[in-house]
């Protein structure tokens, strides 16, 4: 018996050491209610769970509160315009706040996101980058205020 609790204590230790995927990441920060809602909705779940890398744009949930709720609300239930719009938030790879550049980045959607600097701050499209570099491990978030449409 004492084995045998040793074991799943040490196993436990272990698997609590561990680093959380994106998604799991997201859930835990509690900023990202409606964005892990979203991903559910959309049936990406198991994509940002995967080995990536990813690099995700995370909107929260006040940025997704600038949304009016009519169009939020249709935006959730047609999960084809929901998935566009959220691989539209996605970079291939892990790119860390210190190597970003300013120019076009193609997300996973196909369509690029227009990196800028002005007067420091960084901005992806019209959203600013509030946070950078929050660790997952298959990827990383940086905390957007906007939610980013495609063209």
């Amino acid at each position: 018996m004492k084995r045998f609790l040793l074991g799943a204590s040490i196993a436990f230790a272990f698997g609590a050491a561990q680093a959380a995927d994106i998604v799991d990441t997201a859930k835990s920060a509690g900023s990202f209610n409606t964005l892990v809602t979203a991903v559910q909705a959309a049936g990406l779940v198991d994509t940002l769970k995967g080995p990536g890398p990813f690099t995700v744009f995370a909107p929260t949930d006040e940025a997704f509160a600038k949304i009016p709720p009519e169009k939020l609300n249709a935006l959730l239930k047609d999960k084809a315009a929901l998935t566009k719009v959220l691989t539209y938030h996605v970079v291939p790879g892990k790119v860390m706040a210190a190597d970003v550049k300013p120019g076009a980045v193609k997300t996973v959607e196909g369509s690029p996101l227009k990196v800028s600097v002005n007067g420091g701050k960084v901005m992806v499209n019209n959203a600013h980058v509030a946070k950078t570099d929050i660790a997952a491990d298959n990827g990383v978030i940086h905390v957007i205020d906007t939610v980013v449409m495609p063209n």
